[in-house]
This record gives structure tokens, sequence and C-alpha cells, in this order.
């Protein structure tokens, strides 16, 4: 049985498009929506490249209403996966697809998570805090940040002559090659 994935993205796709290119030869799962907060975002012309659609979210309609829910609905979502989206997930969304939104996170949570923490954020905090290991984690999405049930988590070492730059794309790599895979493990499972 088919299975449809939503992409939620803000910036530039590097995990989205690692993403597409996983299942692009897929039998049961289709990418089949890119949604970003963003209306010039990368993510979008990836999307279009791939032949995709696409969808920008306003930023009231997101936050009230059930006009959301019921496109991602009516176009049969099975999973709505967040590949760098910056925006917290209404509680209604969460509500309408309960287990059914995972979320990427460039640490070993549940340290250096919250509000505020993505991106560059979080590895000078974890650089900060003299840590000699950081990752990934995979997680559902609940209604606080960063708090939901882990799904995977893969670590890497921190080496003395570390920099903020460096530990980025330590962690990108990790991103792009386990993200994809925990993807399709859990989709397998349901």
């Amino acid at each position: 049985m088919n299975k449809n994935v939503v992409i939620f993205a803000s910036g530039e796709g590097s995990n989205a498009q690692k993403i597409i290119d996983y299942f692009q030869h897929s039998n049961y799962v289709t990418i089949s929506l890119i949604a970003s907060n963003k209306a010039n975002a990368n993510v979008l012309t990836r999307a279009k490249n791939n032949n995709i659609p696409t969808f920008v979210l306003d930023r009231e309609l997101f936050y009230k209403g059930n006009e959301i829910v019921e496109y991602l609905k009516s176009i049969k979502t099975d999973l709505i996966v967040l590949a760098g989206f910056l925006w917290m997930i209404p509680e209604n969304l969460i509500k309408a697809f309960p287990d059914k939104i995972i979320n990427i996170h460039p640490s070993l949570l549940p340290k250096f998570g919250g509000k505020g923490m993505y991106g560059m954020n979080v590895h000078k905090a974890v650089l900060a805090a003299n840590e000699n290991q950081s990752g990934i984690t995979i997680h559902l999405v609940n209604e606080y940040y960063d708090q939901g049930k882990i799904i995977a988590q893969h670590s890497c070492a921190i080496n003395e002559h570390e920099t903020v730059a460096s530990l980025s794309e330590k962690v990108q790599l990790m991103e792009h090659e386990y993200f994809p895979k925990a993807i399709e493990h859990f989709l397998a499972a349901k």
C-alpha cells in the first residue's frame, strides 16, 4: 500500500533532497507534497525540479482554523516529515495526525533541544558545554519543542579541534544518511 509523505521545510532543503532521492524509485512511498513557510525557500525549487507539488504555508492559516489539516487529509497524508522546519506545529495538526509527524534534531536529545535550539545554535551550545559527542535525534512531534518520543539516535565523536562549522558538517552528513532510512523503517512498522 502506497504511503504519502509530506515534507515541511523552511530553507535550503538538503535533507528534503536526500529524502526525495532515497524514495525516488520506491514502490510504496511517494513524496506527495513539499510545504514551506517561506515563499522563496530553495526547498520549493528542489520540489519543482523533482515534479513534486508545493505549498506555501500562511502563518495565520497555519495556526488558526483547520484549513491546513483538511488539505493534508484530502491528499491522504500518511506521514509529515519536518526537515528543517522552524515553526512550532499547532496542536490541531498534532491531534489530526497523532504519531504521524516526525522531526530531526541536530543533537542527542534531550540535551540541547527546545525553543531557539536549531542549526548553528545547537552546535555552538554543544561545543560550549565541552561535550565529547553529538549526533542526531529523529523523534515524534508533540506539543513541546523536541520532546516527542525518540525513534532513532546516531552519534559522532567531537574531536579536540572541532569547530561549529566542522561539527555542523559532520552532523549534516549523518542527517542525510540516516533520516531517509528512519522514515522508511517508521513507515514499514506502521
